[in-house]
């Protein structure tokens, strides 16, 4: 008899197309779960009498298997297409250990389009929206790379247009795939003006998957690291002004810190969001906290926030630092930005906060922040705790006078950065 948890891919049909072992564990297991659709897939496969539940949300769902398991009952549960691959297999991976868990994988809807559509799977990039915000759009838009996009009620191709056309890419074009495997499959192209056109009233079948070509570029959204500073939403007028890390001394930052998947990283004193909307943009898997007082910059911040599609790894957080950062994950990288005149004080606290290899990044233009900055990297230097750097960042711009050409130079920008050796 089958044991444990058998997670069981359905493939892309009306009728579930299960492997040989999937239909063995079929007949053995104790309760089959799954979604009204799903479970109709399997109406001339399941036996007689054998148990079914409709899929509950996953705190109840954890709390079903919970004691099904304690009471030595086997649960299947129903899963469109590959389990692992953008699909409900990654929950129970993450609750479940790999002993009590089985899966069976069946084609997914993302390669029955790409078949369909005869495009290779490696030239797209996969997105899924299903369950999540809309503007996390923003963050894959790149200039003339594919994207096959799992959508929900939220996503449908006409808020996709809308987001393509808001963020410049006004040539995009638009495949949906609906219903694939079902008798009423269809397939239809779209350029994202006529998504967006009031003459459009075109209902989608909520069964499908969305393939966006986004052509070219001509918005504020970036192909490469270093965002122009006119892009952002800043305190002051005048395009790149305010309370905002400037592009060159932003790169610089970026580099220095070379945040690494899953890391979580505090911006203090992060104004308009400059750093912290980069770091967030370029590290979709970290989580990035940008901490800020100011009323004003905390609505730019916000702004740009939404503006870039960050919405899933930038938190906001409202305060002064350190008291601010009371309750906080412990960063693995910090950038010290603005201080508010706590400096010293601050710097001593993340360090003690920061575990071995963890990163303190800090800059200044005044010259007290530079000698408050100085003295700690004489303390780090004395407890031979660290391994550090400091480097002045000098730039100048050019600007037209008279039909010639004349620099203006910026005020330099020092930075110190601190890797944590030892405690």
């Amino acid at each position: 008899m089958a044991t444990g948890i058998h997670v069981v891919g359905l493939g892309v049909s009306h009728e579930a197309d299960l492997s040989p072992e999937a239909l063995q564990v079929l007949q053995q297991v104790d309760l089959v779960v799954g979604s009204e659709r799903q479970l109709a897939t399997l109406v001339s496969l399941l036996p007689v009498g054998k148990a079914t539940l409709l899929l509950p949300k996953l705190e109840a769902l954890q709390e079903l298997i919970d004691e099904s398991l304690a009471a030595n009952r086997s649960v299947m549960i129903l899963a469109s297409g590959d389990p692992l691959f953008y699909g409900i297999g990654r929950w129970f991976s993450r609750h479940f250990s790999a002993e009590q868990l089985t899966f069976y994988p069946a084609v997914s809807s993302l390669q029955v389009a790409c078949h369909r559509l005869g495009i290779a799977l490696q030239d797209v990039e996969v997105l899924s929206l299903h369950g999540r915000p809309l503007l996390k759009l923003r963050t894959r838009l790149r200039q003339h790379q594919p994207l096959l996009i799992l959508t929900d009620a939220h996503s449908t191709p006409t808020a996709l247009a809308q987001e393509c056309i808001a963020c410049g890419f006004v040539d995009a074009k638009v495949t949906v795939c609906e219903a694939l495997g079902y008798p009423n499959e269809k397939i239809r192209d779209f350029t994202a003006q006529d998504l967006v056109s009031e003459r459009c009233q075109i209902e989608f079948d909520p069964l499908h998957v969305s393939l966006l070509e986004p052509g070219c570029n001509r918005g504020f959204l970036p192909e490469f690291p270093g965002i122009p500073d006119q892009h952002f939403v800043t305190d002051k007028a005048g395009a790149g002004r305010g309370m905002l890390t400037k592009r060159e001394v932003r790169l610089s930052i970026l580099s220095q810190l070379q945040v690494a998947k899953g890391e979580c990283v505090w911006d203090i004193g992060a104004g308009c969001g400059g750093v912290s909307v980069e770091l967030a943009y370029w590290n979709p898997n970290s989580h990035i906290y940008a901490i800020e007082h100011h009323a004003d910059r905390l609505g730019c911040l916000e702004q740009n926030r939404q503006r870039f599609g960050v919405v899933s790894n930038l938190s906001i957080v409202e305060g002064r630092a350190p008291q601010a950062l009371t309750g906080l994950p412990i960063p693995d990288k910090v950038f010290i930005g603005g201080s508010g005149g706590e400096l010293p004080a601050l710097l001593s606290h993340v360090w003690t906060l920061l575990p071995v290899g963890g990163v303190l990044l800090c800059s200044a233009v005044t010259e007290a922040s530079k000698h408050h900055l100085y003295q700690f990297y004489e303390t780090r230097l004395g407890s031979a705790d660290s391994h550090y750097e400091t480097l002045q960042v000098a730039v100048s711009h050019g600007h037209s006078l008279a039909g010639q050409v004349m620099y203006r130079p910026s005020l330099p920008v020092t930075l110190y950065v601190f890797k944590k050796e030892s405690r």
